[in-house]
């Protein structure tokens, strides 16, 4: 029988602790994929966040670290700045990027800090309980939200790819999504780009990823993925918002 597929060398043998359905297990995938194919095992530094990804080091054979919430793009600049010779990455959720980590990011990314940023999407808090997050969709259910987001009080859902663009600094920013194959293969190639963004020397990278939650979305995997192409993606639409290499 043709082996099609076999456990990247980069993912320890550990079972993922992720909820049935949500979409980190298939990005951590992707990310050690990309770091075999790349060959950039010794060179890997992964700066975990708080919240769903937290435990991204228990998974990854590569060298990782985990920041304080929010501070996960300060923390890959001062390893990056001490070693530049690396592949340096931070692993972030929308509240962790997008909410207490706003300042670090915008900033790391206002400089052209030569890092790169997996931003995970899933529009809610998934490890505190479901509550509204700053990418929540206007008129999303949360456990903050019962009755859904009203933007006329809580705002407006932020599009971090389109507000990092406008900034000088900024190299690469992409929005792919994980809830199908074809989407999973274009996130796989737009974190190869992102990588390459970096070691190529040419600044700062982001790619934003949108990932089902069914557990806080109170919905099935299958109803979650379809959400995704249904409803999120047209608030958050798919594709290259940035490409300046």
């Amino acid at each position: 029988m043709k082996q099609v597929y076999s456990r990247p060398r980069s993912l320890k043998p550990a079972h993922f602790h992720y909820c049935p359905g949500c979409g980190h297990g298939i990005i951590g995938r992707l990310i050690a994929e990309v770091i075999d194919e790349m060959d950039l095992r010794e060179k890997a530094i992964c700066v975990a966040p708080a919240g769903c990804g937290m435990l991204v080091y228990n998974y990854f054979d590569i060298d990782a670290l985990e920041s304080a919430h929010g501070r996960g793009a300060a923390v890959a600049t001062g390893i990056k700045r001490v070693r530049p010779e690396n592949l340096v990455f931070s692993y972030q959720g929308d509240g962790d990027l997008a909410a207490i980590g706003t300042a670090e990011g915008f900033h790391a990314a206002n400089r052209g800090e030569p890092i790169t940023i997996i931003f995970v999407n899933n529009g809610v808090y998934g490890m505190t309980g479901g509550q509204m997050a700053p990418t929540t969709l206007s008129e999303q259910v949360t456990t903050t939200t019962p009755s859904g987001r009203n933007t006329k009080v809580a705002g407006h859902p932020v599009r971090i790819c389109e507000v990092f663009a406008v900034l000088d600094g900024t190299t690469y920013l992409e929005r792919v999504a994980v809830n199908k194959p074809a989407a999973i293969v274009k996130a796989k190639k737009a974190i190869v780009k992102a990588f390459r963004t970096q070691l190529t020397g040419k600044g700062f990278s982001l790619v934003e990823i949108l990932s089902p939650c069914p557990t806080n979305w109170k919905m099935s995997p299958i109803e979650s993925c379809r959400w995704i192409d249904d409803v999120m993606a047209k608030q958050f639409p798919l594709g290259v918002v940035k490409d300046v290499t």
